[in-house]
């Protein structure tokens, strides 16, 4: 098989896939001198990506326990290319 139809059939086979759904959530509860940390893992242990202030509004790709707190997969509703993790203590569905 040519390397350009294989490439080619590939992409077509993924972009019929659905894509990820995701619900919009929004950051509640952060102490006002504070920030939820946008974390590149869902842990503790990861880097912190940037804080994001109570208002800010994520879209939430799902989230799993880790250590007993549900970390969600989010990126920015408005900059889908910043992506992470966060506590979903501090998320409430929109």
């Amino acid at each position: 098989m040519k390397p350009l139809y294989l490439a080619t059939t590939i992409a077509f086979l993924l972009s019929s896939l659905p894509a990820m759904a995701a619900s919009l959530s929004e950051v509640a509860g952060v102490a006002e001198d504070d920030m939820l940390k946008l974390r590149s893992g869902p842990g503790l242990g990861y880097r912190v990506v940037v804080g994001l202030p109570n208002g800010t509004i994520v879209r939430n790709y799902g989230c799993d326990r880790v250590g007993g707190t549900p970390w969600c997969k989010v990126s920015l509703r408005d900059v889908r290319q910043l992506k992470g993790y966060v506590s979903g203590h501090y998320l409430k569905d929109r």
